[in-house]
């Protein structure tokens, strides 16, 4: 039986892309039919039904394949429950291309290893991104998230979107934005419209004369 490259990406957020990961997956020589993914799910969980399915897709002798660990787990102890299933399995893992064996003992330590590094490093930059919202609180530069585009720019691209001339992926790319902020942009598009056009009624009843009144005439 042919042994089998399967891939696995994941990203934290929906605003992020799946793109890098899926190019270097090919690249590691991955079909794209195999290849899971899991959109705005957090390393930390374990409820990941992409992950479910590429771990699912693997038979013994195969190959998993991510492109760095902390996109497969971000804790020791989740890395080495997927570790134990990979053994269990029979089946090795590869990270950006160097091959992990968890039947072998150095394969498992190394592994362990890096499972380490990657869960201290996530601990940093935790770490890291608190203190620096409380320095930018208090010099007064923390004023909450700001929009990925301008009033201006919203406007341009609903008008793109409603022109139907482009699709959502390309006027995703030509704002440098992710599709769900374009999804975002129709929908407060047409929420705004539909508060107009509730407007305009309210102002025509408002405006139209009773058909029961009218002159006064005496008798």
């Amino acid at each position: 039986m042919t042994e089998l490259l399967v891939g696995y990406a994941r990203v934290s957020t929906e605003d992020q892309d799946l793109t890098v990961q899926r190019e270097a997956l090919q690249r590691l020589g991955v079909g794209v039919d195999r290849v899971y993914v899991d959109h705005g799910l957090t390393g930390t969980s374990r409820d990941r039904p992409g992950l479910r399915q590429a771990m699912a897709a693997c038979r013994s002798g195969d190959t998993l394949v991510v492109t760095k660990l902390d996109r497969l787990a971000r804790s020791v102890p989740d890395a080495r429950a997927i570790g134990e299933e990979l053994t269990t399995a029979g089946v090795r893992l590869s990270l950006g291309g160097s091959v992990y064996d968890p039947n072998d003992a150095i394969g498992r330590l190394l592994f362990n290893v890096l499972a380490m590094v990657a869960e201290f490093e996530a601990d940093l930059i935790r770490m890291r991104t608190v203190e620096g919202m409380r320095v930018a609180k208090a010099k007064g530069h923390l004023r909450g998230k700001l929009p990925k585009l301008s009033v201006r720019q919203e406007a341009h691209l609903v008008e793109l979107m409603n022109s139907g001339r482009y699709s959502t992926g390309e006027v995703a790319e030509l704002f440098g934005v992710a599709r769900s902020t374009v999804y975002r942009a129709q929908q407060r598009a047409l929420a705004k419209g539909a508060g107009a056009a509730a407007a305009d009624r309210d102002w025509v009843a408002a405006e139209k004369p009773d058909p029961g009144s009218g002159p006064v005439v005496a008798v």
